[in-house]
């Protein structure tokens, strides 16, 4: 609590800085909705992966490719604190293990709710997924736009970055990893 009172101190003080009035209708309560929105932005700063994954992990001798894709993420840029939003797609071997499919999107959520790179959020699913399951391989691929790039800077409208990781098979495996890539890219109707 003391937290977002600073937070709603800080706002304030940055409306005044821009040369805002502070007092005027539409910004009285703008420094509490800030301080709540960012309560929210960063609340994968307080998440912890084992009570996300709840236990969720069961044997399963399943070995063929398990993806989860068109995984929607919405993310702030670290070095101007702007959003950058897409899609995630996450493809995994199992070796013994499966996970709650449902836990994948709440992995990408955990990280991408800190402030963050698109590359290293990329490798940070990774690797979870990695170190929780001990798969035969893992892939993801992330595609954002980035306000950053859209609104300020070179502002290219439509532009976006995709970042990938590639681990065991996907990244061995020519074969593995074109079958992942293949099916991302499948569009459904």
């Amino acid at each position: 609590m003391e937290e977002t009172k600073r937070i709603e101190k800080l706002t304030k003080e940055l409306l005044g800085e821009i040369g805002e009035n502070v007092d005027r209708e539409g910004l009285l309560k703008t420094p509490r909705r800030v301080a709540k929105a960012w309560e929210f932005f960063s609340k994968g700063y307080t998440q912890n992966i084992n009570k996300i994954i709840n236990g969720a992990i069961f044997s399963e001798e399943a070995d063929d490719m398990v993806i989860v894709r068109d995984v929607e993420f919405f993310s702030l840029c670290e070095h101007h604190l702007l959003p950058f939003f897409g899609k995630a797609h996450v493809g995994y071997i199992p070796n013994g293990k499966v996970i709650g499919l449902s836990k994948i999107p709440r992995i990408i959520d955990m990280y991408a709710r800190r402030l963050q790179v698109q590359e290293r959020l990329t490798h940070q699913i990774a690797d979870s997924i990695k170190n929780v399951l001990e798969p035969k391989g893992v892939a993801v691929v992330m595609e954002g736009r980035h306000m950053c790039m859209q609104m300020r800077g070179v502002e290219k409208q439509n532009s976006f970055a995709s970042t990938s990781a590639m681990f065991g098979k996907f990244k061995n495996s020519v074969e593995t990893r074109s079958e992942f890539l293949s099916i991302i890219n499948r569009r459904s109707d």
